[in-house]
C-alpha cells in the first residue's frame, strides 16, 4: 500500500504546475537576482562583530591602534584558548594579531621587510566585510604611523633621537602577554597604504573565497527546500475536501502510513531542487557575469546529510500545519507568511550580520538559520560531519517533533 500511496502523490504533484513553479523556478530566480545584484555592491556594518587581539608586540603604538580599533568597533573578547579553531567555526568572527616588532615598523620611515600586523578571520565571513576589515586595519596602521614620525621629530633646540620613541607619554601599554599560536593561513595579498608593508588581512580557512553566490546558493536553496510547506499543505486539505483521505482511511491505510507516503515523495523533490540549484550557481551564474559557485574540497558527505536534515525538517513542518489548516485560503495565507518570518528572521532575506544584536540572537530559533549555518559550514568552513552536528541536530529534532504533533492532530481529527 505505501508504493501505491507514493505514487499517488508523485502522480498529484506532477498534475500540480503552480505548485512545482514554486519549488523550482520562483528559488531560481531568487538566486540569479540576489547572486548578481550582490555582485558588486555589498558593503554590510562591521562594528558589531565579534572580535579578540593577540598582542605579541606588547608596545605603545601598537596598543595604540588597538585603541583606535576599539573606538570604531567596540570592545574586544578574551581571546580563546583554542583560537584557530573559534576562527575556523564561525564562532569568533576575526582577530586583529600584532606580531613581534609591529610598533618598531610603525615607527620605520622606510617600508619594513615583513607584514607584522595581521587581520585574520573565519573563512565564512563576507567579501564585502573582508574588505571593509581590510581597509579599515590599514588605514588606522597608516594613521598611527604618521602620528609616530611627526611625534618623533626632533624639536627646536632638542638634539635628533636616532632611535625613536616607542614609548612616549599618554600612550597605554598592553597589560597581558597573548599566545604564540600558529594558525594555518590562506594569505589574500593585501599592500598596505602610503608604501608603508605593514598590514596584511588574512582569513582562516580551508573552503572557498565566499562571493554573493557561495552565500546566496544556500540561502534561497534552503528557502526553496521549505516551500514544501505550501504545496504540501495544500494538497493535503484538497485530498480532505475531495473524501480520497477518509477513502484511504476506508481501505485500511493507517494515519501513519499516509504521512509517511508524503514524506518520501517530497524528500525526492527536495534533491531535485538542491542539485538545480547548485548547479544554477555553478553553471549559470557565470554566463550572466558573475561568480561561479564552488564546491571545491567541500566534504560531499556533510553536504548530503544536510540537505537531507533539511528536507526532513521542511516536510515534516509542512505535515504539521497540513493537519492544521482548514482550507485553501488558510494554506494560500499560512504557508507563505511562515517560509516569509522564517527567511526574514534566519538570515536567508537579510544576512544575520548587519542585524541588530537583539535580532541575531532572535535568528538562532529560525529552522531556515540552522539550515543555513549548516551549509555554510560545509560550502565555506570546510566542514564535515562533526561540524555540522548541532545544525543537523536541531533540524532532526524539529523533524521529530512535528512529525509526532502532526500523527496526534491527524489521529484526533480521524476520531
Amino acid at each position: 500500500m505505501l508504493l501505491a500511496l507514493i505514487r499517488k502523490e508523485l502522480l498529484a504533484l506532477s498534475r500540480d504546475i503552480h505548485g512545482l513553479a514554486a519549488l523550482f523556478v520562483l528559488p531560481v530566480i531568487f538566486i540569479i537576482v540576489m547572486s548578481m545584484a550582490l555582485k558588486d555592491v555589498y558593503s554590510p556594518h562591521v562594528d558589531n562583530l565579534t572580535w579578540s587581539v593577540l598582542d605579541e608586540d606588547k608596545a605603545a603604538l601598537g596598543a595604540e591602534l588597538l585603541q583606535h580599533w576599539e573606538k570604531d568597533n567596540g570592545k574586544p573578547i578574551a581571546l580563546p584558548s583554542d583560537w584557530q579553531k573559534a576562527l575556523r567555526e564561525g564562532q569568533l568572527k576575526y582577530i586583529i594579531k600584532l606580531e613581534q616588532n609591529a610598533s618598531r615598523d610603525l615607527s620605520l620611515t622606510e617600508k619594513p621587510d615583513h607584514q607584522r600586523i595581521l587581520l585574520l578571520t573565519e573563512p565564512g565571513i563576507d567579501a564585502g566585510v573582508f574588505a571593509s576589515l581590510r581597509a579599515q586595519i590599514q588605514a588606522i596602521a597608516t594613521a598611527v604611523r604618521v602620528e609616530a614620525m611627526i611625534s618623533n621629530l626632533p624639536q627646536p633646540g632638542t638634539p635628533n633621537l636616532s632611535t625613536p620613541n616607542l614609548n612616549a607619554p599618554g600612550l597605554r601599554e598592553p597589560t597581558d602577554a597573548m599566545p604564540n599560536l600558529d594558525a594555518g593561513k590562506k594569505t589574500l595579498n593585501a599592500d598596505a597604504l602610503s608604501g608603508a608593508n605593514i598590514a596584511n588581512a588574512e582569513r582562516i580557512s580551508a573552503g572557498p573565497r565566499p562571493t554573493s553566490v557561495q552565500h546566496n546558493v544556500p540561502a534561497w536553496l534552503v528557502f526553496g527546500m521549505f516551500f514544501v510547506v505550501t504545496t504540501i499543505a495544500g494538497l493535503f486539505v484538497e485530498e480532505r475536501s475531495c473524501g480520497a483521505l477518509n477513502r484511504l482511511l476506508s481501505l485500511g491505510a493507517s494515519p501513519l502510513i499516509l504521512l509517511v507516503a508524503k514524506i518520501l515523495p517530497f524528500m525526492l523533490i527536495n534533491c531535485f531542487q538542491a542539485a538545480l540549484m547548485l548547479g544554477v550557481g555553478i553553471y549559470i551564474i557565470p554566463l550572466l557575469g558573475g561568480d561561479a559557485l564552488s564546491l571545491a574540497g567541500i566534504n560531499y558527505l556533510a553536504l548530503l546529510a544536510m540537505l537531507l536534515s533539511i528536507s526532513l525538517a521542511a516536510i515534516s513542518l509542512a505535515l504539521l500545519v497540513a493537519t492544521i489548516v482548514r482550507s485553501q485560503a488558510q494554506v494560500s495565507a499560512v504557508g507563505p507568511m511562515l517560509n516569509i518570518l522564517m527567511a526574514a528572521i534566519g538570515g536567508i532575506m537579510v544576512p544575520t550580520f548587519v542585524m541588530p544584536l537583539a535580532m541575531q540572537n532572535l535568528s538562532h530559533f529560525s529552522p531556515m538559520n540552522w539550515a543555513l549555518e549548516g551549509l555554510l559550514d560545509v560550502l565555506l568552513r570546510g566542514g564535515d560531519l562533526v561540524s555540522i552536528r548541532v545544525e543537523a541536530a536541531h533540524l532532526l529534532l524539529l523533524a521529530i517533533i512535528a512529525i509526532a504533533l502532526a500523527y496526534f492532530i491527524f489521529r484526533v481529527k480521524k476520531s
